[in-house]
Order: structure tokens, then C-alpha cells, then sequence
């Protein structure tokens, strides 16, 4: 019998990692895109990190830019909050 393999997980846009998204090149969209896909697959891939000080808030980079998300567990979704170069992305996180 094989093991149940791992569930896949729902990623979801918010509204200003939408946004940000949009904003982003060509070459910059398409690799983050590929990341967030994969983060169906594993929400917690190698390199990611848990920000400290934050409740649920975890990070993966992807060349300059990195990705901000939640992970719900229980819904099996993963939330994409903000979608930024390294040097905004920690700015304003309310």
C-alpha cells in the first residue's frame, strides 16, 4: 500500500500580491508564477523561511524579489500577501 501522498494546496492571490504581480516584467512574473505553483505542491518548500515576529507569515525568494504568504493548514490553502523586491517587501506588512 502506498502512502497517501501530500494534499495539494490552494493558492490564493491577495489583493496587493495581485497587484504587485501585474506590475512585475515579463521575465520576473513568469518565475514567480512558477513559484507560486509549486507552492500547491509544498507550502513549505527548501529556502523557505517563518518570519519572526509574525504569527503565520512565511517567505521564499525568487532571484531579487521574494513572496510573503500565510499557510492554512485546515483548508489546505496557501494566502500570497505581497509579491515584492527585497527591499520594499518587508515595508508596511499591516
Amino acid at each position: 500500500m502506498t502512502p497517501n501522498p501530500r494534499p495539494h494546496y490552494q493558492v490564493i492571490l491577495g489583493v496587493r500580491a495581485s497587484k504587485e504581480l501585474r506590475k512585475l516584467d515579463n521575465t520576473t512574473s513568469r518565475r514567480v508564477r512558477g513559484a507560486l505553483r509549486k507552492l500547491g505542491d509544498d507550502p513549505r518548500p527548501d529556502g523557505c523561511r517563518k518570519l519572526k515576529g509574525e504569527e503565520d507569515l512565511w517567505r521564499i525568494r525568487v532571484g531579487d524579489y521574494r513572496i510573503l504568504y500565510s499557510i492554512d493548514d485546515g483548508e489546505v490553502v496557501v494566502v500570497a500577501l505581497r509579491i515584492a523586491h527585497r527591499s520594499d517587501v518587508y515595508r508596511d506588512l499591516d
